[in-house]
């Protein structure tokens, strides 16, 4: 693995191929009061085992314009263990019709440090409160657990603009970033190259 030397001000150039992003993390120390949002052709219905299929295809529905791939190049036996893990628990969010429009995903491994590992809908359910809905559904069960002290997330910027706002008025605090650097997944074959266009291809 090749190692690069970040400058910790002014500009680093990234080889061709690499695509760099800000993570942020934010946490929350307490539950919030929330923000209701009536929202009845909504449920979450917890996912025991996964079909990988099937997962495969929603988690694309939402992350392709996000360069979410982080489950993409786990073959079907690493990705079912890895969603089945111990303290690992996989819902999907279903509409009217019990279509899956979103997908939240609690790591409770460590069960006074929860994660939001991940959160996310459908482009086409997106509006109307039901991201706000999803994330009532997420603080609810995090704090359900007596043991609960921290609930925390990372969000970065190829993610939706509007991401990191949400959160934080969910009631999320930054309190660290960081530099993540990536082969660009549209280079490696992981996504198409014509997703999440808004972010250039670079081949050198």
């Amino acid at each position: 693995m090749s190692s690069l030397s970040v400058k910790l001000s002014g500009c680093t150039d990234l080889p061709p191929g690499k695509i760099a992003n800000v993570v942020t993390y934010l946490e929350m120390r307490a539950r919030p009061a929330l923000r209701v949002v009536d929202r009845p052709d909504l449920r979450l219905e917890r996912i025991e085992r996964p079909d990988p299929a099937e997962y495969r295809r929603l988690f694309r529905r939402i992350g392709d314009d996000w360069l979410w791939f982080g489950r993409l190049g786990l073959d079907d036996e690493v990705l079912t263990k890895t969603l089945t893990a111990p303290g690992h628990e996989v819902y999907y969010c279903r509409g009217a019709k019990g279509e899956a429009a979103g997908l939240l995903e609690l790591d409770f491994s460590h069960p006074s440090d929860v994660e939001l590992a991940y959160f996310g809908l459908v482009p086409e359910a997106i509006g109307g409160g039901a991201g706000r809905w999803l994330m009532n559904q997420a603080i609810g069960k995090a704090w359900d657990r007596p043991a609960t002290a921290r609930f925390w997330l990372h969000t970065c910027t190829a993610d939706s603009p509007q991401a990191l706002g949400f959160y934080m008025s969910s009631g999320f605090a930054p309190y660290k970033r960081a530099i993540e650097i990536e082969d660009d997944p549209r280079l490696t074959g992981v996504l198409p190259r014509d997703v999440a266009s808004r972010i250039p291809l670079i081949e050198g």
